[in-house]
């Protein structure tokens, strides 16, 4: 391998400026939000702005037998864009044009670069709305929502990134362009191939152009917020809002520890009170009569689920407060130490039963942990605090983490409901869809990547 060689095409290529090479500043792209995922020193980071450039790095690192690693802003929780020792880092932020926003067939035509609010912020000039909203939604690009498959706090009414897809552009291994989809409302051509790429973490292609389907901005929301004296409760108030039909735009749920930390956190109470055990938040964004009836309705069955507050507003600065203090679990934990956050998705009638056994795990462990997620769906957020300069309390961590996948996997539930599996699960990405599914993941790798030059090592190993 001619490393020298592979640079000075890549600098023909990019420019000098579209080239990192300095150790110093390649090491701000080994790694993701993850802590236990593991990673390497790449060789260089490649800045491309065109899907041209994308081919052309893609073609050099292939005849040189060096791998690549996509990368957006690095705001991923499973280590799928961590770097591998002497590999390039192909980062596609400086990819960041809106192409198109077409309000009369509802699309956008978006580059991997741009930032989700930003999206956001344009359609919405038109009346329109892009519903995947990750935590992160100010920072992550629309590339890394598409790798990971992204959801959000809006899952529960307007589902995953994939669900908002109508095509893609993805750069092959070969270096030639693939155009996926359509700009159609219906179409079933051939297989689906942009569902193949989007959550297949950059170990398939490169995407370098999405189209997306936009909706109808939604009508300022009303909001709920009812306090459960114990979990069990609240998981029975939320069984009965998806048995009654009822589909709001939002449905959070906080345990006790998450309550706690954000109260600390924000200088405020969240109406809890004492005692309280869980926090569900709702939102409604039908507006007019369907939001009264949708929030009527849910703050019936949580009062009838024994529910010891339920509120509701329309005051649309109150409902941002309720909104900010959900979004704010993970900052406000960092004030008692460092967090690793898991991500399993178990079936709705489970909540209460994951949530105790958290407690139980946390117990065990002797480290704090706090469950946040999204109740519509099912998608849970355990996240446990440690001290990182405590090597004892970093291996209790992970021993944490993996027992809590385990205990998503015994209810019934999935290893990751928006994360992915990145480099940090991939052992249970094989106990989750077993030998035969492994096969078919492994085949479909080596047909359209033999070379193994995507991402190799992240989801799964190709051997």
């Amino acid at each position: 391998m001619h490393t020298d060689a592979l640079i000075a095409r890549l600098r023909t290529t990019l420019g000098d400026d579209g080239v990192l090479t300095d150790p110093d500043v390649t090491a701000g792209y080994e790694r993701d939000m993850m802590p236990l995922a593991p990673h390497g020193s790449p060789l260089a980071v490649a800045l491309p702005a065109t899907t041209e450039q994308v081919r052309e790095v893609v073609r050099a690192c292939a005849e040189h037998g060096v791998p690549i690693v996509p990368r957006g802003a690095g705001s991923g929780l499973s280590g799928a864009a961590n770097a591998i020792a002497g590999c390039v880092v192909l980062v596609t932020t400086r990819m960041n044009r809106i192409l198109e926003v077409d309000p009369d067939n509802r699309l956008a035509v978006v580059e991997p670069g741009v930032v989700n609010l930003d999206l956001r912020g344009a359609v919405e000039k038109h009346g329109l709305f892009y519903p995947p909203d990750p935590s992160s939604y100010d920072w992550c690009t629309v590339g890394g929502n598409l790798a990971t498959n992204a959801g959000g706090l809006c899952c529960v009414k307007y589902g995953v990134t994939t669900d908002s897809v109508l095509g893609l552009h993805v750069v092959l291994a070969d270096g030639e362009l693939l155009t996926t989809g359509r700009r159609t409302v219906k179409g079933v051509a051939g297989y689906d191939l942009t569902r193949l790429f989007v959550g297949s973490e950059g170990t398939l292609g490169v995407i370098t152009q999405a189209t997306v389907a936009l909706r109808p901005l939604p009508q300022a929301p009303g909001t709920l917020v009812a306090a459960f004296g114990s979990t069990e409760a609240a998981g029975a108030a939320v069984t009965r809002v998806v048995r009654e039909g009822v589909v709001p735009s939002l449905m959070e749920i906080m345990d006790a520890v998450s309550i706690e930390a954000v109260e600390t956190h924000l200088k405020t109470e969240l109406g809890a009170g004492r005692g309280c055990a869980a926090l569900l938040i709702c939102q409604s964004d039908s507006g007019g009569e369907a939001a009264h009836r949708e929030l009527s309705a849910i703050e019936q069955v949580c009062r009838d689920a024994g529910a010891e507050l339920a509120h509701t507003t329309y005051d649309l600065a109150e409902g941002a407060l309720l909104l900010t203090a959900r979004r704010a679990v993970l900052t406000a934990l960092e004030v008692y130490g460092a967090w690793l956050t898991d991500d399993v998705c178990v079936p709705r009638t489970r909540i209460a039963d994951l949530i105790a056994g958290c407690a139980r795990i946390s117990a065990d462990v002797g480290l704090r942990v706090a469950v946040v997620g999204h109740a519509g769906d099912g998608n849970m957020h355990p996240t446990i605090v440690y001290d990182p300069a405590s090597a004892d309390e970093f291996a209790r961590a992970s021993r944490a983490f993996d027992e809590i996948l385990a205990l998503g996997l015994s209810l019934g539930g999935t290893v990751t409901g928006e994360h992915g599996i990145g480099k940090i699960k991939r052992d249970w990405l094989a106990r989750e869809i077993g030998p035969v599914g492994l096969r078919a993941h492994r085949a479909i790798k080596r047909a359209l990547d033999p070379g193994n030059l995507f991402n190799p090592g992240s989801m799964f190993d190709l051997a």
